[in-house]
């Protein structure tokens, strides 16, 4: 039971992350109808930006987590105005190019030597150290990435059910035709959407950090994560979203645990497809 309780707490841990990263990505695509591949660079800016806070600017954590966060959301905000709105009306092959450009230009500008170079880099726990509870040992670190994580959540929650601006999103997400004529800026909207994506995905990349190592590649291995968990949950589908991100990292946790460490990624997509074979609309319809 143990040893079952501390693999919970990891999977909780890791599905805050992949929930956060999921939820923006499929904001944008319940806003924007684009699935943007770029998100995954994003995420890996996010990281990278929070390690340049901490190193170079001599922040704390927090601070540093928080100038990442808005410095990748006002970067989403201007790749949505520079690169995706000019291709609203283009086949819709060409923003996913697009998107998959950018992935590419920010993975080879962070591994240039005269930025941060293709090594990997190390953030340091704000809170070292364990807690033992119940016989359960777990780090702070973790501690921390769950209650960020569910905070962040409940906190996107409030804004998209409580307030005029998450009201605008929600009425997009259902039918943008319908909010450009009911007079929602459309364009300030989708704009918006972008940068609450990117703000999610560095809040996520700077608390999984200290956790695991900042490398260049870390954005195309969640890209494929989280699409995967978008299609899982449904195709623009919030609740979607955060539930398919939990099942993910239980089923890799778990799986890579009790079967073999190796297979942890292998387990995770095999759970994709047998739930598309049951199920291809996903497990939620689209919807906000």
């Amino acid at each position: 039971m143990t040893t079952f309780l501390q693999q919970l707490f990891n999977a909780l841990a890791l599905g805050g992350v992949y929930a956060l990263v999921a939820l923006g990505l499929t904001l944008v695509y319940g806003v924007m109808r684009v699935p943007n591949f770029a998100h995954g660079g994003l995420y890996m800016l996010g990281a990278y930006l929070s390690y340049a806070g901490l190193t170079l600017l001599g922040l704390s954590y927090v601070p540093a987590l928080l100038l990442s966060a808005l410095a990748v959301a006002l970067l989403a905000a201007l790749m949505e105005r520079l690169i995706f709105y000019p291709l609203r009306n283009a086949p819709h092959v060409h923003p996913m190019i697009a998107a998959l450009g950018v992935l590419f230009f920010l993975e080879a500008l962070i591994a240039h030597p005269a930025v941060f170079g293709p090594d990997f880099k190390q953030i340091a726990e704000p809170v070292p150290g364990i807690v033992t509870v119940a016989g359960v040992v777990i780090t702070w670190q973790r501690l921390i990435v769950i209650a960020a994580s569910v905070a962040a959540m409940l906190g996107l929650n409030f804004f998209l059910k409580r307030t005029l601006t998450g009201a605008t999103i929600e009425a997009m997400a259902q039918n943008r035709e319908g909010a450009r004529l009911v007079g929602i800026n459309t364009d300030r909207v989708g704009m918006l959407t972008f940068a609450i994506s990117g703000a999610l995905a560095a809040i996520a990349a700077s608390l999984i950090a200290p956790i695991n190592s900042v490398t260049p590649s870390m954005g195309e291995v969640m890209n494929l994560k989280v699409f995967a968990i978008i299609i899982l949950g449904g195709m623009g589908s919030v609740p979607g979203a955060i539930v398919g991100a939990f099942l993910l990292a239980f089923a890799e946790v778990f799986g890579g645990f009790y079967i073999n460490l190796d297979f942890a990624d292998v387990i995770g997509f095999a759970m994709l497809v047998l739930v598309l074979t049951l199920r291809p609309q996903g497990l939620f319809r689209r919807g906000t």
